[in-house]
């Protein structure tokens, strides 16, 4: 019987699919269940599993574009698995390495023996000392490397046309000229969901009034908290107490305060939600993941630490589907991860807001009259201006930084030991 694999809907409004990869190869006998393809939507990249075990044949091949319920691939499950062909081949392919390495052998042990005649009459009389034009002395090769020039842009006076130390001191490289380095390019396809993130990065930055304001924040507070709780929350937790967990609640807390920035423009009118899905921004192996951490102003610092772990394992391992990552009202990009000291991120369509954070750099600052060494982090958060106003961006952002440097009563309501428990 011949079955037809038909390409399965990732999600709705997603029409059709590219493939990435095939993991087989055609007329492979393949198990039910195996991976046989990844395939790219514009949300996420899918594995294919094979839907019954026989012989596959192929009807796509890697960067076709595939419509959903199309065919990608026939599976014969009336064929028999093979037995025995790995071995054979495996010692088949022994049995000839070993030939190809005794002809090797039989070959070099002749070319040792036999000299090249047409090599030896070519053999240059050792003393008699003629030069090819466009040959460098000693001294001029010393300088031309110096200068990262070859001898082929250099122009000799000496005899024969024998390049001269003088000649490589006036040597100029042209400006353009290659120098011998590496001067390599390749092209590569870009995938799908690297044609989409890039198609909504642009349509962001042109279909909205965005402007990014900036702060900064003492990360002192923070510090001694997990400096003090993290081995203790770990214990008891299982997963460790980061930044990401400060900083999605501090997010939360500023949303309900600042409620237009927990909206989004659809047409004409402004659609606001009173719960904040709160988009993290990871990077996966197939380029940047926005998966969401859902009714975040329900999850204590456990429940964010554990959401944050497990949505970036599933990214890590290419397994995040498209409902994981849809429906976010708000974005955190962290680039601190990366060594980022300051940027402009871009809202996350339809997103109205993101909150980009950065790299944590110890710097000197005035505390009470005096100056100290403390941990600073640059905040910036970008905003579409036209449905939030200057002034609610920046008390949105003041806001965040007020509850990251006093966490203790701004997000753990005075009590830190019973709500690191929870």
């Amino acid at each position: 019987m011949i079955l037809e694999m038909k390409v399965p809907s990732p999600g709705e409004s997603i029409t059709e699919v590219e493939i990435a990869e095939w993991l087989v190869a055609d007329g492979d006998y393949v198990e039910k269940d195996q991976a046989i393809a990844e395939v790219d939507s514009d949300k996420a990249t899918l594995e294919l599993p094979a839907e019954a075990s026989g012989i596959i044949t192929l009807k796509a091949e890697v960067g076709d574009a595939v419509a959903v319920g199309a065919v990608v691939c026939l599976i014969d499950t009336s064929a028999e698995k093979p037995a025995g062909d790995s071995d054979s081949k495996s010692e088949s392919k022994g049995d000839e390495g070993s030939g190809d390495k005794n002809v090797e052998k039989e070959l070099s042990k002749e070319q040792r023996e036999t000299p090249n005649k047409e090599d030896s009459k070519k053999q240059p009389n050792p003393d008699q000392k003629t030069y090819a034009s466009g040959t460098a002395s000693p001294a001029a090769k010393k300088v031309l490397a110096e200068k990262n020039m070859s001898a082929s842009e250099v122009s000799g006076t000496g005899k024969d046309g024998r390049i001269t130390k003088d000649d490589a001191i006036k040597a100029t490289p042209s400006m353009g000229t290659p120098t011998g380095g590496n001067r390599g390019v390749s092209r590569s396809r870009l995938s799908m969901l690297r044609r989409k993130v890039a198609e909504r990065l642009v349509a962001s930055k042109n279909e909205t009034a965005m402007l990014t304001t900036f702060n900064e924040v003492d990360m002192t507070a923070i510090f001694k908290l997990r400096e003090e709780y993290k081995e203790t929350f770990k214990n008891k937790h299982g997963v460790g107490l980061g930044f990401m967990s400060f900083f999605t609640l501090a997010a939360v807390r500023a949303l309900k305060e600042y409620p237009a920035v927990n909206s989004m423009i659809d047409g004409q009118e402004m659609v606001s939600y009173d719960f904040c899905d709160i988009s993290i921004a990871v990077s996966g192996p197939r380029g940047l993941m926005v998966p969401v951490i859902r009714n975040a102003e329900n999850l204590s610092f456990r429940g964010v630490e554990n959401e944050v772990k497990r949505l970036a394992i599933r990214a890590r391992d290419g397994q995040l589907t498209v409902d994981e990552m849809t429906g976010g009202t708000f974005t955190i990009s962290n680039g601190g991860v990366f060594g980022s000291m300051l940027s402009t991120p871009i809202i996350n369509p339809p997103q109205s807001a993101i909150l980009g954070m950065h790299n944590i750099v110890e710097r000197p600052v005035a505390i009470d009259g005096h100056v100290e060494i403390r941990p600073i982090m640059f905040l910036a958060v970008s905003y579409d201006h036209r449905i939030i106003d200057g002034k609610e961006s920046v008390g949105f952002l003041v806001a965040i930084k007020e509850a990251l440097e006093n966490p203790i009563e701004l997000l753990m309501d005075n009590d830190v030991k019973r709500t690191l428990e929870l």
